[in-house]
């Protein structure tokens, strides 16, 4: 036998119900032998099982288990040697781990324990068994139960009131049915990103509230998302909170805009997101939960609520929620992420303060050209016809309308050097009274050629279903610009 320092402390973890934990009695047996009390078994499911060879420790209750973040059985931890292992309490805090074996592999546990003839006459390998810690809704329950707790508020419900009507009763809704927010739901949810989650993302306005990811994910569950889906939201709350989005002044604005995510690379396809028939519609949970939960975060955390801080005169529909995920389906085509500086292996994210949808029809363009004017002719009326550089806008592509450009050789950027070209106009044109019309430029631009897109403010992305020869635009806030709402891209 190996000489192994006498202070090494070891923890078995087993449970009956696994045949490689059942092979393992005369392993348990000579591990007593040699270390006796320094060696402490951990029972999952069955307290009697290996009672006849050593006295085990009752973890039915899984705390152990969860403690040691143990996914399979058996498994042999070592710890520091010095350090006392808890005799009364499965809890292990002030101890440092410093190894750990999983399964049962012969040569493995011989080197780990110091014992050379360890498992004699025994099958050289065998797997282990999932821990009954790690089983389906298990984990969410034992970290409710070991975990360091919620820091939100807890919210009584009486027995005779409905749930979803407290909902609404607390001002929690946006005015649609939402999912009420019970620990075990957040708990999934925060499982779905690992993040601590007393984490700071930042203050959401107007009230500038400091907004943890537990507040996120209670926003997400009420909002009706999947726990897969955090990481998206957890990036668009952040990209929100950007000084350059200039959320305080969009929740303010009488105008009609609000946040519109579009999302780009590998995230969307993993989510199942929409980036074809209907994309700007109804019908995809992702689509339709993931901005919802923005929008439930800054009216829950933020109390940007309507008729509040929020003064819109009119809004928009897309004030519910306004996501999609862009077709990336052409590479001779740049994605809204790529333009932004990012790879089209990228995961990212981008918001907009747009305004609802306006329909661009051109059934009758066959070359780029016509289109392109077209396409222009429709961008002028964003915000209004005779204001130009006032709002950004994103033009949202069709998959048929992008066939045209490329079956004819344009790229991404020879649209936007047409549209730029195609949306200048003299500024006598455009000035206030011109035409019977009081509203337009002032007077100081009579003499200019002026831009109705301020560079840079004009975004590009395709999206939509691949019949139909209809693109659109989401008209920006008229407060775009650099000294305005911006629009952000956040990686994941």
């Amino acid at each position: 036998m190996k000489n192994t320092p006498a202070k090494n402390l070891f923890a078995l973890v087993v449970k009956r119900d696994c045949p490689t934990c059942a092979l393992l009695e005369p392993v348990v047996a000579a591990l007593v032998d040699r270390y006796g009390e320094r060696l402490r078994v951990y029972v999952q499911d069955d307290p009697g099982f290996l009672s006849s060879v050593v006295s085990v420790v009752d973890d039915t209750e899984l705390e152990f288990s969860y403690r040691q973040n143990v996914e399979i059985v058996p498994a042999l931890i070592r710890f520091d040697e010095g350090q006392k292992e808890a005799q009364k309490s499965s809890q292990q805090t002030g101890q440092r781990e410093v190894g750990r074996v999983y399964g049962w592999d012969r040569g493995e546990w011989r080197g780990f324990t110091g014992i050379d003839d360890l498992g004699e006459g025994l099958v050289e390998f065998r797997p282990g068994c999932g821990s009954l810690s790690c089983e389906p809704g298990v984990g969410e329950r034992l970290a409710l139960r070991y975990g360091e707790g919620f820091r939100s508020r807890r919210v009584e419900v009486g027995e005779a009131e409905d749930e979803m009507e407290v909902c609404f009763e607390r001002g929690w809704s946006d005015g649609l049915p939402v999912v009420p927010p019970t620990e075990i739901r957040v708990m999934r949810m925060l499982g779905g990103i690992g993040r601590e989650a007393g984490e700071i993302v930042g203050r959401v306005p107007p009230d500038n509230v400091e907004c943890s990811v537990e507040k996120v994910a209670v926003n997400a569950v009420l909002a009706g998302c999947k726990p897969e889906y955090m990481p998206l939201v957890l990036a668009a709350v952040e990209a929100a909170l950007d000084d350059r989005f200039c959320l305080h002044g969009l929740l303010c604005t009488t105008y009609f805009s609000g946040p519109v995510m579009v999302v780009n690379g590998p995230v969307a396809r993993r989510l199942g997101m929409n980036s074809g028939v209907n994309a700007l519609g109804q019908g995809n949970r992702a689509n339709a939960t993931i901005s919802r939960a923005l929008q439930l975060v800054v009216r829950n955390v933020g109390g940007g609520v309507p008729g509040g801080i929020d003064r819109a005169t009119l809004g928009n529909p897309g004030k519910y929620t306004y996501c999609f995920a862009e077709d990336e389906s052409d590479e001779a085509w740049h994605s809204l992420a790529q333009d932004q500086g990012f790879g089209r292996d990228d995961s990212t994210v981008s918001l907009f303060a747009g305004e609802g949808l306006q329909g661009i029809i051109d059934q009758q363009s066959r070359n780029p050209q016509s289109l392109a004017r077209s396409m222009a002719a429709s961008l002028r009326s964003v915000a209004h016809s005779k204001l130009f550089g006032m709002a950004d806008a994103v033009l949202v592509v069709s998959p048929e309308h992008r066939r045209v450009f490329l079956d004819a050789g344009w790229s991404k950027q020879t649209l936007q050097d047409a549209l730029r070209e195609h949306l200048q106009a003299p500024g006598s044109e455009l000035l206030r009274g011109v035409g019977g019309i009081d509203e337009g430029m002032p007077d100081i631009v009579k003499d200019k050629t002026l831009n109705k897109f301020r560079p840079g403010g004009l975004h590009i992305v395709t999206a939509g279903g691949s019949a139909g020869l209809f693109s659109a635009i989401i008209g920006g806030w008229v407060a775009s610009g650099e000294k305005g709402s911006q629009l952000v891209t956040r990686k994941l």
